[in-house]
């Protein structure tokens, strides 16, 4: 390692080459982060030439550089935003002082720990979908989810980054556990719940890059407003990769659900067990998988009241999704935000001080968002003729973490009693029988241009290339 060429191998705008200190910390972190990858990354995938987006900078010719690239030799690079000039603090009680460019002694375990928690959920997700090239769908598909594993594995670096640069040792220890805990491991879990659940399955895949990694465009976003302005820095520029991983969800599913339509028209059909027999996806099921990623991820904004939040942001860590939007005074003393409880069997709304609310906002903010793209599926049924409808259940529904965790509630928003829940939960949330049903379809397809029966083709390629393109080329 000691040899590098720095902006070669690793593509950068951090003048990495003339930091000897920060070089010291990434010689001992990058073997162990390929070690890493060797051991918890796409299974068997090592020797393929996949044709990658490359950033080399954050400019837009530098940015989206595309190639057939091996995995393990993909530049891993660390990007920041330009900076803002003068850039001042905008919401909190540090409102209108400058931007800091060091961790302030006073904020500097939030800060580490916001900064951790983010950059744990990056390996995760490529922890949880190590599996899933064994059964693409297409070589089309394949290659977006190794272009999302390899932006993850970015995004980790980009956290790391500012680990070595700003905390030292205890930066470093960071860094080195980031690579040591596993998704769904009994003893050395990752950290938040969602990064440990199975993604088993490719429309457990779509929806996860769907809901999820929306999760992970408002937690960015929020702290794209940080005070710290490294952090910032950042995560705006990690916000301009996440729109990929949200557009692989959007369009899987869209796929999904169109090939479904027209099998149910070629049949005259809406019989789930003929369409299973088609060797389709039936919508009901769609809907159930739909309803469960979509109440796991509103769980990772936390609880809808937390001190920590109140914390986060009048001491001016993490804003609110667009902060410099919004007309209000952006310090928030006694302002308040409505939140869901539970009184005499039913759900109430009561008013509580926004500043401990603000999960709650963020949460709002993205169920919002997340509307949009499941109206945009039901366009494609709707553009069939089919009358069902896709729907996001309610924010109650399902729910582990806050006042809501382990309340029984329809998807409609009914607060039910725990037998009614016992008697319908395979009506709202996948089965094992649907899980092993959509498991049995999951045969792997990578003849260029072919998919498999229970996915439509996309529109259109990879950056202007034709569909049945080589993406991927397995030697």
């Amino acid at each position: 390692m000691s040899s590098i060429n720095y902006s070669e191998k690793i593509p950068n705008n951090v003048n990495l080459s003339e930091d000897r200190t920060l070089q010291r910390a990434l010689e001992h972190w990058q073997p162990n982060y390929l070690s890493w990858w060797q051991d918890m990354g796409p299974e068997g995938s090592q020797d393929f030439d996949v044709y990658l987006r490359t950033a080399v900078s954050v400019d837009p010719q530098g940015w989206a550089q595309f190639g057939h690239v091996k995995m393990p030799d993909y530049r891993w690079g660390i990007f920041l935003n330009p900076a803002e000039a003068d850039r001042k603090i905008h919401f909190g009680d540090h409102l209108g002082e400058p931007a800091w460019q060091e961790v302030p002694g006073e904020h500097r375990a939030n800060l580490r720990r916001i900064i951790v928690t983010q950059g744990d959920t990056e390996p995760a997700s490529v922890e949880q979908q190590r599996h899933l090239g064994l059964t693409c769908p297409s070589q089309y598909d394949l290659r977006n989810l190794f272009q999302v594993n390899v932006e993850e594995g970015r995004h980790l670096w980009a956290m790391v980054y500012l680990l070595h640069k700003y905390f030292g040792r205890d930066g470093r220890e960071e860094g080195d556990a980031l690579l040591a805990r596993r998704s769904g491991d009994q003893d050395n879990p990752r950290i938040l719940g969602a990064f440990n659940e199975k993604t088993p399955d490719w429309l457990s895949f779509f929806m996860f890059t769907y809901f999820t990694d929306r999760d992970g465009k408002f937690q960015l976003c929020a702290l794209a407003e940080s005070s710290f302005d490294p952090l910032a820095r950042t995560t705006k520029f990690m916000l301009t990769e996440e729109a990929h991983h949200m557009f692989v969800g959007e369009s899987g599913v869209s796929r999904i659900v169109q090939r479904t339509c027209q099998v149910m028209n070629e049949l005259k059909t809406d019989d789930p067990k003929k369409l299973r027999e088609a060797g389709v996806i039936d919508l009901p099921t769609i809907q159930r998988y739909l309803n469960f990623h979509f109440s796991v991820t509103i769980d990772l904004f936390g609880a809808d009241q937390s001190s920590n939040a109140a914390i986060f942001y009048s001491s001016g860590l993490k804003g609110r999704f667009e902060e410099g939007k919004r007309s209000d005074d952006h310090v928030l003393k006694g302002e308040h935000y409505k939140v869901l409880d539970v009184q005499d069997g039913r759900l109430v709304e009561k008013d509580v001080p926004m500043l401990n609310a603000l999960n709650e906002v963020l949460r709002d903010d993205y169920i919002k968002d997340s509307v949009g793209g499941v109206g945009r599926w039901n366009k494609v049924i709707e553009k069939a003729g089919i009358p069902f409808r896709l729907t996001v259940p309610h924010k109650a529904f399902h729910r582990s973490i806050g006042t809501l965790a382990g309340v029984k509630v329809s998807p409609e928003g009914h607060h039910i009693s725990d037998h009614e829940w016992n008697q319908r939960v395979e009506e709202w949330l996948p089965s094992d029988e649907d899980r092993a049903f959509v498991a049995s379809l999951m045969g792997r397809v990578v003849e260029t241009g072919r998919f498999a029966n229970w996915i439509a083709p996309p529109m259109m390629g990879i950056n202007r290339q034709p569909v049945d393109f080589e993406y991927v080329r397995f030697n």
